[in-house]
């Protein structure tokens, strides 16, 4: 393993909505979202700082197909801010869906952030809201710690880790996908599409063993 991928203090793993409602049974589930979870653990051990998102979402939020009469999940509209999927009501504020995978152990984490919490507007990144314009301020927030380097692991692999993935390189970071401790819902190509996506703007893919080799 190269040394350059040895975490220290200047790194950070985000580890992105390992959420109920994003497991298998969930509202929203991703295909062997629960499966990555041990190994998830073992990669946050590495690391000195750690941050958790969670998908936070009010009852009614704009982004529920439930909220748009006659609208069925996974159909796109148009919000003020451009395209919206719809999807299933899920990560409702407070409820079982929302709360974290029992199995994830994690005290270390510096922050959990919330998001999603705006009711009409969605939020895939950790750093900006679905409207491109409103920060979450991690950024920030990680600048401040003096953290140059991301590393982001979690669900789903073409959302909110690829979205996370793409602003942390737009915020200056170098960035890294833990590609075998994501999971993704790969919808009309979106898997493919999102490493591309990635990768044309620099995020580098790896595998766990880089890490803990």
């Amino acid at each position: 393993m190269s040394d350059r991928l040895t975490p220290g203090d200047s790194d950070v793993l985000l580890v992105i909505d390992m959420q109920n409602d994003f497991m298998p049974g969930g509202a929203l589930a991703v295909a062997e979202g629960d499966a990555i979870v041990p190994l998830v653990n073992r990669i946050a051990g590495r690391f000195a700082n750690v941050v958790l998102t969670q998908d936070w979402h009010p009852a009614g939020h704009a982004s529920f197909a439930s909220s748009h009469p006659g609208a069925k999940p996974f159909e796109s509209v148009t919000m003020r801010y451009g395209a919206q999927v719809l999807w299933p009501d899920h990560c409702v504020q407070g409820g079982s869906g929302a709360q974290l995978h029992a199995g994830l152990k994690i005290d270390h984490a510096i922050l959990i952030l919330r998001k999603g919490a705006n009711a009409n507007v969605d939020s895939y990144s950790a750093f900006t809201e679905a409207d491109r314009t409103t920060s979450t301020g991690l950024a920030a927030l990680l600048r401040a710690r003096g953290i140059t380097r991301v590393f982001v692991c979690g669900l789903a692999t073409d959302f909110c880790v690829a979205w996370s993935a793409l602003d942390a390189r737009a915020s200056g970071f170098e960035t890294f996908v833990v590609a075998d401790a994501c999971r993704g819902i790969d919808a009309a190509g979106s898997l493919a599409d999102a490493w591309k996506a990635m990768e044309a703007a620099g995020v580098r893919r790896i595998q766990s063993a880089e890490l803990l080799s």
